[in-house]
């Protein structure tokens, strides 16, 4: 697929397209935080790895798909894992920008509707603040071509904000990108697995505070169960 396709206009009613200030409107949002944008990219990577070793997925180039990839700010953190990556994105020139930045993974645009890859392709699936991009209608349809393309086995690990979180609706109201995000609440996000054939649905929350310090982490790390992190990920599997 060369550089500079297209993506058709139908397919541009969500994840905004390309956003050529991403980064600098993402740290305007957040600067009352007191830290920068790697510090959630870093924790929600920490956590990716941890629960896919946990479930078996994280062995050496083990694939990965990540839907709504971006620039793939995340991908460089999940090196460690020694994960086979590739990022999905309608956007043509974030493609085009992840492709300039890390040219090992591979990345491709595609239509924001049926993911371009056979069935049972990959170990595990990630959707990393995508989906309250997605037109709500298209939620069903975004969860299930996942399940399609993940082996039996495989995981889906969707991140998103928490709208339980005030501070959370603070950010997002801050940045121009997200005026039309309709944000999703945990249950809404796991019934919405459950639907599309996922098992062993998990949900646990993060970032609670904006500090390094390993109190701070241990305290994160024991409230997970608490509904008022800044964000979530609901973990499911794809089991035969």
């Amino acid at each position: 697929m060369s550089d500079d396709r297209r993506v058709p206009p139908e397919a541009g009613d969500f994840c905004s397209g390309f956003v050529p200030d991403y980064e600098d409107q993402v740290r305007r949002s957040i600067d009352f935080a007191g830290v920068g944008h790697d510090f959630f990219i870093r924790g929600k990577a920490e956590r990716l790895i941890e629960i896919a070793r946990r479930l078996g997925l994280a062995q050496p180039g083990a694939r990965l798909l990540d839907v709504g990839c971006g620039y793939g700010l995340i991908h460089p953190w999940l090196a460690p894992a020694g994960f086979a990556v590739t990022g999905v994105d309608i956007a043509a020139d974030a493609i085009v920008e992840a492709r300039r930045r890390q040219p090992t993974n591979d990345y491709l645009v595609y239509d924001g509707e049926r993911l371009p890859f056979a069935d049972a392709c990959f170990d595990l699936a990630t959707a990393i603040c995508v989906m309250h991009h997605v037109p709500p209608p298209r939620w069903p349809q975004f969860v299930a071509e996942a399940f399609r393309a993940l082996k039996v086995g495989g995981a889906l690990l969707v991140f998103e904000h928490n709208p339980w979180n005030p501070l959370t609706r603070v950010a997002v109201s801050r940045c121009d990108f997200d005026r039309d995000a309709t944000l999703l609440t945990p249950p809404t996000l796991a019934r919405l697995m459950t639907e599309a054939g996922f098992v062993a649905i998990e949900r646990e929350f993060l970032f609670f505070t904006p500090f390094e310090a390993a109190a701070a982490r241990r305290l994160d790390a024991w409230a997970r169960w608490l509904p008022l992190g800044a964000q979530y990920v609901i973990v499911g599997r794809k089991r035969g």
